[in-house]
């Protein structure tokens, strides 16, 4: 099977590294248009540059806008009027006891994990109905099934995330736009990387053995025994993103490795 968005632009939010820009690589490779998100212009021109360096011919550009905010999405829409294939992948994580978790901090959760796909999903879905053609996609997790008990605002706005993309399928039903989300298990990304970098200084070991040791010991269930790589993530993506995938919507397409103790 071979995928060709080639005539097809894709926002990818947050997309300056980890999952967001193999997501980027992943569609530029594939012959699409890509448009890379960052909150800082440099970080932008950075990941531009690293995109261009490994996919030789991407055809890609960048905005520099905080998506946490309407005036951030107001940004995008102004500097990309209309998109084919929307990746609502920008989030925020980090651990914290629900006891000592203020409400500014739910607020700032909500609205970077929910609100800008919300927003962003209202602004680029009438086009694409216009258009007869779409892909909106939502980056999930597999914390919103299993809810981490020291990060209970995370895996809220990732449960969020599942009714959201369900209930706009269903809104976009018949128009030739599709709506899913992939939920993700415990990936090598640079953030988990960060996370675990003490642990791997204080064992001396490379860091997949240190993020399979992670794996094992708070997602035991995992039946891949490992965490993933970013690139396994994005290839899901970019399937969910391309025209073979035209059954497949209103989907939480897992790419967790088994985490998830369920055969549904």
């Amino acid at each position: 099977m071979q995928i060709d968005l080639t005539g097809k632009t894709a926002i990818v939010t947050g997309s300056t590294g980890g999952i967001g820009f193999a997501i980027a690589k992943g569609l530029a490779e594939s012959g699409a248009t890509v448009v890379v998100n960052g909150r800082k212009q440099y970080a932008v021109n950075d990941a531009l540059d690293r995109l261009r360096q490994q996919v030789p011919n991407a055809d890609a550009r960048g905005v520099a806008a905080d998506l946490g905010g309407a005036d951030g999405c107001e940004a995008m829409l102004t500097a990309e009027p209309e998109a084919d294939i929307l990746v609502n992948n920008v989030g925020i994580f980090g651990p914290q006891d629900f006891f000592d978790t203020p409400d500014d901090e739910w607020q700032r959760f909500f609205d970077v994990n929910v609100m800008s796909g919300v927003r962003l999903s209202r602004a680029y879905a009438g086009g694409m109905v216009e258009r007869g053609w779409g892909r909106i996609l939502f980056l999930s997790s597999e914390s919103a099934l299993n809810i981490p008990e020291d990060m209970i605002h995370y895996g809220v706005t990732k449960t969020a995330y599942l009714s959201l993309s369900r209930g706009l399928a269903k809104r976009l039903a018949g128009t030739g736009v599709t709506v899913n989300a992939i939920l993700p298990g415990p990936t090598l990304s640079e953030g988990v990387q960060e996370m675990l970098a003490e642990q791997q200084k204080e064992s001396g070991k490379s860091m997949e053995d240190t993020a399979r040791d992670f794996v094992m010991a708070q997602r035991p269930s995992s039946i891949i025994q490992r965490a993933a790589s970013v690139e396994e993530v994005a290839n899901m993506v970019v399937y969910a993103a391309s025209p073979q995938a035209s059954a497949t919507s209103g989907a939480a397409l897992r790419v967790d490795g088994g985490v998830v103790d369920s055969i549904a």
